[in-house]
């Protein structure tokens, strides 16, 4: 994933943007970025690794290193960015959040057609914001060259430019699979992933980018170039996973939605009579928390912390590079509270189940620590395709997932021929699934939300929601 923020102001704008782009540190690990355009400087650049320390750390002194009324930023969780180049469109520094996954293709296109080059990286490859930027320039205008890099490219990308004049293009991807946010105060324009960013830095909230807008950010205007597309296909783990707590997307917050997802889940259990003699309920730290809160409420069943994630000194477990370290971390940082497991029946709620990994880890854990029975519910449906359109699963392959991996245990490949059985757990192939998943990891039971049940929390018509993951449908 990664994040992005930006302001075009009458007055320098460095401590806005330092703070709005570090509000969205929750959405990617690998690297952070600044862009900032001054009238006598002109534009200037800062990019840091952020594998081992946070954003924070790394630009700390930014403001005795760069100055600006205009600047963009990001947190990337695939290449370094924003890039500065300069091309037959000016000079300009640029952002793109998404994945392209016809790279290869589109390179060997453009160095075809071209007889440019790109700075590779070890391996030979490319950054994927040069390879967009390269597309892009091959047109007369940035809003042309933006909608032709958008049509070529194969998943998702949303974009964030920096003239050298210090005006803003923001251009939400094609089918709107990410937000693109604006807010405003007396002295100009945020632009923002995130609302909470430009809310708690003092704007209010101006308007949301449609799918395949584009638009040119001043200190006075928000200025359309390209009017929004009809379909919408807005990602669902917006909600379910990776969106902070604070945030509103399309009209809808994200807590509110975990909330009335947890309570559909319960409802689900209430009628089909299950785990219906739990102690507690929980939620796998951090963002299965809402999920269960709103399981407990509906249930009446209490919610309890049977665990603590210690995170002052390891914040979050996929740091290391390597996945057993990895691993080994996770459950390092987890800090048993015995009064609320020996001899208790649990209920845990975790946003997703992915490959399972950590998940066993934690189980395992709680029966070390006392646990007489440990039932789990997953916040989202069985994951049955890798996301292709902005790498939320992390998986390479398919089959690195674990609803996959059963499912050809069970049935080997023709298995695949009955997903939709498989997601559902009120049929005999979906039975089994939850059976075979519940052997594997010393589950009591396991339940998954249901598309229908997770669409209904949302609130928003299935047809604008992306629900690739779960059934494959673009």
């Amino acid at each position: 994933m990664g994040g992005y923020f930006g302001i075009s102001s009458r007055r320098d704008c460095m401590y806005d943007v330092f703070f709005g782009v570090d509000y969205h540190s929750h959405l990617g690990t690998k690297h952070g970025g600044l862009a900032a355009y001054d009238r006598e400087i002109g534009l200037q650049r800062k990019i840091h690794s952020i594998d081992n320390s946070p954003f924070r750390t790394k630009f700390e002194h930014i403001f005795s290193e760069m100055k600006g009324t205009s600047a963009i930023g990001c947190i990337s969780d695939t290449y370094p960015q924003p890039l500065l180049l300069r091309s037959r469109l000016g000079s300009y520094c640029i952002c793109v959040t998404g994945v392209i996954n016809n790279a290869d293709e589109l390179i060997e296109k453009y160095l075809g057609s071209s007889g440019g080059h790109f700075d590779a990286m070890t391996g030979g490859k490319v950054n994927s914001t040069e390879l967009f930027a390269a597309l892009m320039d091959q047109k007369p205008s940035f809003e042309e060259g933006i909608r032709y890099a958008q049509d070529l490219v194969s998943g998702t990308a949303s974009v964030l430019i920096l003239r050298d004049d210090g005006t803003i293009i923001a251009a939400r991807d094609k089918y709107g699979r990410l937000p693109i946010q604006i807010g405003r105060n007396d002295d100009g324009f945020a632009v923002s992933f995130e609302d909470f960013a430009y809310l708690k830095l003092g704007y209010t909230h101006y308007g949301e980018l449609g799918p395949g807008e584009i638009v040119r950010i001043t200190p006075d205007a928000v200025i359309r170039l390209s009017a929004p597309g009809k379909k919408k296909r807005i990602c669902s783990f917006l909600w379910s996973y990776y969106g902070y707590p604070t945030s509103t997307y399309e009209g809808v917050n994200v807590e509110a939605m975990r909330y009335k997802n947890g309570e559909i889940m319960a409802e689900y259990d209430e009628a089909h009579k299950n785990a219906e003699n739990v102690d507690y309920v929980g939620g796998v730290p951090d963002s299965g928390t809402p999920h269960a809160i709103g399981y407990s409420n509906r249930s009446h069943k209490p919610f309890a912390r049977a665990f603590i994630k210690y995170t002052p000194t390891w914040s979050r477990s996929f740091m290391p590079a390597n996945q057993s370290d990895r691993d080994k971390i996770a459950k390092m940082k987890q800090i048993p509270v015995h009064a609320l497991i020996t001899d208790k029946e649990l209920l845990f709620v975790d946003d997703s189940i992915v490959r399972g990994t950590q998940l066993r880890e934690t189980v395992e854990f709680l029966y070390e620590n006392g646990a007489k029975a440990v039932h789990m519910r997953s916040a989202c449906p069985p994951i049955m395709y890798g996301c292709k359109f902005l790498n939320f699963s992390r998986a390479t392959s398919d089959m690195e997932l674990i609803a996959r991996r059963v499912i050809m245990e069970l049935e080997g490949e023709e298995g695949f021929e009955h997903i939709k059985e498989y997601s559902d757990g009120r049929t005999e192939r979906g039975a089994a699934l939850r059976r075979a998943i519940c052997e594997k990891f010393n589950f009591a039971s396991l339940e998954f939300q249901t598309i229908d049940g997770i669409v209904k929390a949302i609130g928003i018509d299935k047809s604008e929601l992306c629900t690739y993951c779960w059934d494959g449908e673009e």
